[in-house]
C-alpha cells in the first residue's frame, strides 16, 4: 500500500507539472487560453455544450454512473478501502483525502486538452498523447519524461492492485475451498501451505494478466484503452443491486441475488461484450444488423428496438434494469430464510445492534498449540508469531503461551485466517481444528427460555414505559384541570363578593341614614325600608343561588323522579309570573299542544328553569309593546319548551358567554339586575335528566331559549 500511494503521488505532481506547462508556458495563463478557444467556432460550441445532434446527457449521465460505482466495486477499490483497510480512522480521513486528491488530478483536464487542440490544430494528433506530445512538440523533454513516468506509475500501480486483489479473489473463493475438500489437504495437518498459496496467487496473477492482454488484442483494433475500460466497468455495475440491496434492505435473498447476478452479466455479455469482439472481427458481425437468429428485435446495440441510445448506456439500461427487476421480483416472491433474514439484521441494522467480541453460543474446547500452528500452515511462522504474540499483550499477559484458549481466541483465529484463505475456508479450518461441543436439545431449550425472558423483559418495560408516558400526561392533564379550577375559584369569589357587596352596601348606607337622622319623613323613612327589604330579598336570592350552584357542582343536591305534565307545569310557571308580566306591560302568548306525553322529572327543579326563563324575557323586553311567547312541541323523542321575547337579542359573540356563572347578556351600561346565575343553573337542571339547553338570537329580533327533556321509558300521556 506505501508503493501505491507513492506512485499515485508521483502520477498526480507529474499531471499538475504538464498542467502548470501548458497553461502557463504555452500559452498566458487560463485567461488567454480559453479566450483563443472562444475565437475557434468548434471550441467555442463546445464550451457551450453545442455538438452535432445535441449533448449527450444519457452519456454524461451513464459515464457518471458508472465512475461512481467503479468507485466502489472495481476489485482494486475493494481491495484497497475493505481489504487493506486495518483502522476505521483510515476511513474517516480518506472521506476528505479522496475527493481533494480527485479534484486536484482532474484540475488541468479541460486545460490540456483544449490547449492540445489550440497548439496542434488540424494535425493528425492522438488526444489521448496530449500529456507527453504538448512538452515533447514544446522542447520540454525532461518533463515529457516525467510525465511518462507518472503515467507508468498509474498504470503499473493499477495492474499491480487489480490483479492482487483478483488473485486473492480467485485463491480465496475458488481454489482453497476446493483444496481443503481433498482427502490430502485434510489429512497432512502439518505441511505448510503459505507456499501453496503463493504459488496459487501467482498462478491467478498470471491468468488474469494473460486474459487481459488477449482481449486487448482481440477487441483492441477496434476500440480505444478507456473503452476497453468503461466495457469492465459496465460488468462490475452488475454487482451493484445485490451489493447495495443487501446493505441497505433486509428483504433481499439469496436466490434473487444470484439470479440478478447472472441476468444482468448476460445481458452485459450480449449487448456490450459479444458486439466489441464482432467489431474486432473474431465474431460474425451480422447478427449485430440482423439479431440472433435472425430476429430483428434482438439486435445486441438496438435490443427490443431501442433507438437513440450510445453502445456504453444501452447495455446499462437493460443489463441493470433487469438485474434490479429480477432481483427485487424474486426477492419479493419468497419471503428470506432465517439465515438470510439474520444477515440482513446484522447488516442493515449494524449501527443499531452491539457485536460481542466473542461467539454468544459457541461451546467446544481448543487447544493453543493447534490453533498456533493452523495459523503457522497458512500464514508463515513468523508473522502467526507475531499475530498471537500481539494478542497476548491485548489480552493483559506476558507470553503466547498464557493465551487462554477460549472462544475469544478461536475467533481471533479465524478472523486472521480469513484474510489469507478467505471466510468461508477459515471457519472450515478452524472447525475442523477446534472440538466443537453440539447444541443439545436442552440447551436450545435453554437458550429459547433465556430469550423469552429477555424479551418479556423487554415487552414489561416498554409496557411499563408506556404506563409512566400514560400517567405522566394524565398528572399534566391534572394540573392543568386544577389550575382551570383554580382560576374559575378565584372567578368565583370574585364574582360573589361583587355580588353580595352591591346589596349590602346599599342596606348599610340606608340603615346608617335611618339611625343618624332619626327626623326624616315618614314616607321617606318608608321608602328606605321598601329598599332595604328588597335588598334583603335580593341577597336571599343571590344566597339561595349560589349553594344550589354549589351543591349542583358537587353532587350533594336533592333530586326527585315523578311524572310531570309539562302543559300543566308551564301553566303554572305563567300564572305565577303574571303579575310581573302585567306591572309591566308584557303581553304574554301561550301556544301548548292538547296532548303532551309525562315526564319523569323533578317537578320543582323544572319549574326553577322555567321560571329563570320567563323572568329573564321580561327583563330584556321593551318597557312598552314587548312580548314575550311561550310554545311547547312534543314528538317520539321527547318534550321542547320555548321561550320567545322581542327584546335586542343577544349578540354572537355573548352567546356562549350568558350560560356562564355571573355573566349577563346586554350592555353594561342598561344591564338589568341578576346574579347571572339563573341560566347556569337552568342548564344544569335540564342536563341532570338526559336534556339540553340552548339559546337562538339573531339581533335585533330577540331571542329564543329552548330546552329539550327525554321521555322516559313508561311514559303516558295526558290532556292538558
Amino acid at each position: 500500500m506505501a508503493a501505491i500511494a507513492f506512485e499515485s503521488v508521483v502520477k498526480l505532481i507529474a499531471f499538475l507539472a504538464v498542467g502548470l506547462f501548458v497553461v502557463y508556458g504555452l500559452f498566458d495563463g487560463l485567461t488567454d487560453l480559453f479566450a483563443r478557444a472562444h475565437a475557434v467556432p468548434e471550441l467555442a460550441a463546445l464550451s457551450r455544450l453545442e455538438q452535432s445532434g445535441g449533448f449527450a446527457w444519457t452519456q454524461w449521465f451513464a459515464l457518471t454512473l458508472l465512475s461512481m460505482l467503479s468507485v466502489i466495486f472495481l476489485p482494486r477499490q475493494f481491495q484497497v478501502m475493505v481489504v487493506e483497510n486495518v483502522s476505521e480512522d483510515h476511513l474517516r480521513r480518506a472521506v476528505w483525502v479522496f475527493p481533494l486528491y480527485l479534484l486536484a488530478i482532474n484540475l488541468f483536464v479541460l486545460p490540456i486538452a483544449v490547449g492540445g487542440l489550440l497548439f496542434f490544430g488540424s494535425a493528425p494528433v492522438n488526444a489521448d498523447n496530449f500529456v507527453l506530445s504538448l512538452p515533447l512538440a514544446a522542447g520540454q523533454n525532461a518533463l515529457a519524461l516525467f510525465a511518462f513516468v507518472g503515467g507508468l506509475s498509474a498504470a503499473t500501480g493499477m495492474v499491480i492492485v487489480e490483479t492482487i486483489a483478483v488473485s486473492t479473489m480467485v485463491c480465496n473463493e475458488l481454489v482453497m475451498p476446493l483444496l481443503l475438500r481433498t482427502h490430502h489437504f485434510q489429512n497432512e495437518s502439518r505441511i505448510d501451505l503459505t507456499r501453496v498459496l503463493l504459488l496459487i496467487r501467482r498462478v491467478a496473477i498470471l491468468v488474469v494478466l494473460v486474459l487481459g492482454y488477449a482481449y486487448f488484442h482481440l477487441a483492441g483494433e477496434a476500440y480505444a484503452l478507456v473503452s476497453i475500460g468503461l466495457i469492465s466497468f459496465a460488468a462490475v455495475a452488475q454487482f451493484a443491486p445485490a451489493v447495495l440491496g443487501g446493505l441497505y434492505w433486509k428483504g433481499g435473498t439469496r436466490r434473487g441475488a444470484l439470479a440478478g447476478l447472472l441476468v444482468g452479466f448476460l445481458l452485459w455479455a450480449y449487448t456490450l461484450m459479444l458486439p466489441s469482439l464482432a467489431k474486432s472481427g473474431w465474431l460474425d458481425a451480422a447478427f449485430l444488423t440482423q439479431g440472433l437468429w435472425g430476429w430483428h428485435w434482438l439486435r445486441p446495440e438496438h435490443l427490443l428496438g431501442m433507438q437513440g441510445l450510445d453502445n456504453l448506456t444501452h447495455s446499462l439500461f437493460w443489463s441493470l434494469m433487469a438485474n434490479c427487476g429480477v432481483f427485487v421480483g424474486l426477492s419479493l416472491w419468497r419471503a428470506p430464510s432465517g439465515q438470510e433474514a439474520s444477515q440482513a439484521l446484522l447488516f442493515v441494522d449494524v449501527f443499531e445492534r452491539t457485536s460481542s467480541s466473542s461467539p454468544v453460543f459457541w461451546r467446544g474446547s481448543a487447544q493453543l498449540p493447534d490453533l498456533l500452528r493452523l495459523c503457522e500452515r497458512f500464514m508463515g511462522s513468523d508473522k502467526a508469531q507475531a499475530l498471537f504474540l500481539t494478542y497476548a499483550r491485548q489480552s493483559g499477559v506476558r507470553d503466547v503461551q498464557a493465551i487462554q484458549p477460549d472462544a475469544r481466541l478461536v475467533q481471533f483465529v479465524e478472523t486472521q485466517l480469513a484474510g489469507a484463505v478467505g471466510s468461508a475456508s477459515a471457519r472450515v479450518l478452524v472447525a475442523s481444528t477446534v472440538e466443537e461441543e453440539t447444541l443439545t436439545p436442552d440447551d436450545v431449550l435453554r437458550i429459547l427460555d433465556e430469550t423469552s425472558q429477555l424479551r418479556a423483559h423487554s415487552l414489561e418495560l416498554e409496557e411499563k414505559s408506556a404506563s409512566l408516558e400514560k400517567a405522566t400526561a394524565e398528572l399534566r392533564a391534572a394540573n392543568e384541570q386544577l389550575k382551570s379550577l383554580d382560576r374559575l375559584k378565584d372567578d368565583f369569589m370574585s364574582s360573589v363578593t361583587h355580588e353580595l357587596r352591591t346589596p349590602l352596601t346599599s342596606i348599610r348606607a340606608l340603615a346608617e341614614l335611618l339611625r343618624d337622622d332619626p327626623k326624616i319623613e315618614l314616607a321617606q323613612r318608608c321608602k328606605f325600608i321598601d329598599i332595604i327589604v328588597s335588598e334583603t330579598e335580593r341577597l336571599s336570592r343571590l344566597v339561595n343561588q349560589v349553594l344550589d350552584m354549589a351543591k349542583i357542582e358537587s353532587g350533594h343536591a336533592e333530586w326527585l323522579t315523578e311524572p310531570v305534565n309539562m302543559g300543566a307545569l308551564v301553566r303554572q310557571a305563567i300564572a305565577t309570573t303574571a303579575e310581573m308580566f302585567r306591572e309591566r306591560q308584557i303581553a304574554v302568548e301561550v301556544t301548548l299542544p292538547d296532548q303532551v306525553p309525562l315526564l319523569k322529572a323533578d317537578p320543582d327543579r323544572l319549574m326553577q328553569v322555567m321560571l329563570n326563563l320567563l323572568s329573564n324575557a321580561a327583563k330584556f323586553v321593551p318597557v312598552s309593546g314587548g312580548r314575550v311567547g311561550v310554545s311547547m312541541t312534543s314528538d317520539d323523542a321527547g318534550v321542547t319548551v320555548s321561550v320567545q321575547d322581542n327584546g335586542p337579542g343577544v349578540t354572537r359573540a355573548q352567546q356562549a358567554l350568558v350560560f356562564e356563572r355571573f355573566r349577563q347578556g346586554g350592555d353594561a351600561s342598561n344591564r338589568p339586575q341578576g346574579t347571572g346565575l339563573g341560566l347556569p343553573i337552568s342548564r344544569r337542571i335540564v342536563a341532570h335528566f338526559g336534556g339540553r339547553l340552548w339559546l337562538e338570537s339573531e339581533p335585533p329580533d330577540g331571542a329564543r331559549f329552548s330546552f329539550f327533556l327525554p321521555i322516559r321509558p313508561a311514559a303516558d300521556s295526558v290532556n292538558n
